[in-house]
């Protein structure tokens, strides 16, 4: 059981892992031992997932969620399987905790009044500089 927050956990059940062959440091071990591990979450079928959580995790995850819901978390920063299993489900953790917070609403304002004289003066101050650096054309008699 992997406790996201105080309302949502997620079941063993609902996560597989497959563990590959790694790339990177690892001497002989790394073309013998399958360490790197692949985890596999189905979202849109999960029941432990609010719809509101399941649609921001999608945005979150972003490409490592497929067309099929599925998303897939690769983990190889470790050279042993259980610490990669640990990472990958830690990392399942942070977004599903990221897709749980709300986004704010953003509430329209209009600008004060000596905000929108504090930018007119400002562009006229920048009128001012860019006419200084004109060439003066010599008028023609």
């Amino acid at each position: 059981m992997i406790r996201v927050n105080r309302s949502i956990s997620i079941d063993d059940s609902e996560i597989s892992f497959e563990f590959i062959r790694s790339s990177g440091p690892g001497g002989q071990n790394v073309n013998k031992v399958a360490t790197a591990a692949r985890l596999r979450f189905d979202v849109d079928r999960s029941p432990s997932l609010p719809a509101d959580v399941r649609e921001r995790l999608r945005r979150v995850a972003g490409r490592r969620v497929g067309e099929d819901g599925v998303l897939t978390l690769l983990a190889r920063r470790h050279r042993t399987q259980e610490a990669n299993r640990r990472d990958a489900v830690l990392r399942l953790a942070d977004l599903v905790r990221r897709a749980c917070e709300k986004p704010r609403v953003r509430r329209e304002t209009k600008p004060t009044a000596a905000a929108r004289q504090r930018r007119l003066a400002a562009k006229r101050l920048r009128a001012r500089t860019k006419d200084s650096r004109r060439s003066v054309r010599q008028s023609e008699e």
